[in-house]
Parts: C-alpha cells; sequence; structure tokens
C-alpha cells in the first residue's frame, strides 16, 4: 500500500497533463573561487554548472528539485563526460545549455554546452566544454527506482 500511495504523492508534484522542457539556457558569471592561479575556471566546478542547468530546466518546467525530493524522488549522477574545447575564465558570463537526449523507466540522459557568451565586456558565442550526463532515479534509502510517469514520458530528441 505505502508503493501506491508514495507513487500518488510523486506524480501529484505536478498538474495533470504537464509535459516538461526539453531544453533550457541558463546563465551565470563566473566567480573568482571556481578559477586556478591563472584566472581559468577548475575542471572541477563544471560539474556544479551542469548540474544547474538541469535543476533549472526543471524549474522552468514549474517543478523544483526540493519538491521532487520531498515526494520521495532522488536523481543520482550515474555517468559524468565532459569535454573540455577553451578555457573559460573567470568573470566571463556562460551559458550551461541543457537538453535532454533521452528518457526510460528509471534515468534520464542529458547533453550539454558549455557556451561563453561574454567576455571583457564583449559579446561572443564560443562552445568551451561539451558534456553529457546519465541521471537515475532511487528513493530515499537509496534503492533504484521508476522515475515519475511525467518524468519518464519526456520524449527522446527527435532530431
Amino acid at each position: 500500500m505505502r508503493g501506491h500511495a508514495e507513487r500518488n504523492r510523486q506524480d501529484a508534484v505536478l498538474p495533470a497533463g504537464f509535459t516538461p522542457p526539453r531544453e533550457g539556457a541558463t546563465r551565470l558569471r563566473v566567480r573568482y573561487s571556481e578559477c586556478d592561479p591563472m584566472n581559468v575556471a577548475h575542471h572541477g566546478a563544471y560539474p556544479a554548472w551542469l548540474e544547474l542547468g538541469r535543476t533549472e530546466l526543471l524549474r522552468a518546467g514549474g517543478v523544483s528539485y526540493a519538491q521532487l525530493e520531498h515526494a520521495g524522488v532522488f536523481l543520482v549522477v550515474t555517468r559524468l563526460e565532459v569535454r573540455y574545447r577553451r578555457p573559460v575564465l573567470y568573470d566571463d558570463v556562460i551559458e550551461v545549455r541543457t537538453r535532454v537526449k533521452a528518457a526510460g523507466r528509471v534515468k534520464i540522459d542529458h547533453e550539454y554546452e558549455v557556451v561563453v557568451v561574454e567576455r571583457g565586456g564583449s559579446v561572443r558565442e564560443e562552445v568551451c566544454a561539451v558534456a553529457s550526463t546519465t541521471i537515475a532515479c532511487v528513493d530515499r534509502d537509496g534503492r533504484v527506482r521508476e522515475l515519475p510517469a511525467w518524468l519518464a514520458g519526456v520524449p527522446a530528441s527527435a532530431t
């Protein structure tokens, strides 16, 4: 019985017929604390930027990650790949472009581009990194579980 009640609570997080967005973009300014002594963003900053892209994509659809956790839905990263192409520098404005590549019963694959859109007051469009992640759904005890129906229904990319 607990499983049925929990499933209802998870599906109640959103209104009926909700379809989460498939792609989105989040801007941020690179902070000094994210950089090495040469003012280049440290490779360890990128996973946090990707997480921001995922959570803001969810938020753009009207749901916060905190709401998911409250409903007993936890999403954990099971795979992370980043390919660094060009340096991102202190005080650059970057855009993290996030796209859902595919979603299944228990996992979602995302693709990302980290793009410098402003450097030193000049507007630009420079892809500095590309990345991908797989996230899986687990319960409060860390056991793999199905995604809520509305989240598993995210369509795979058609293009």
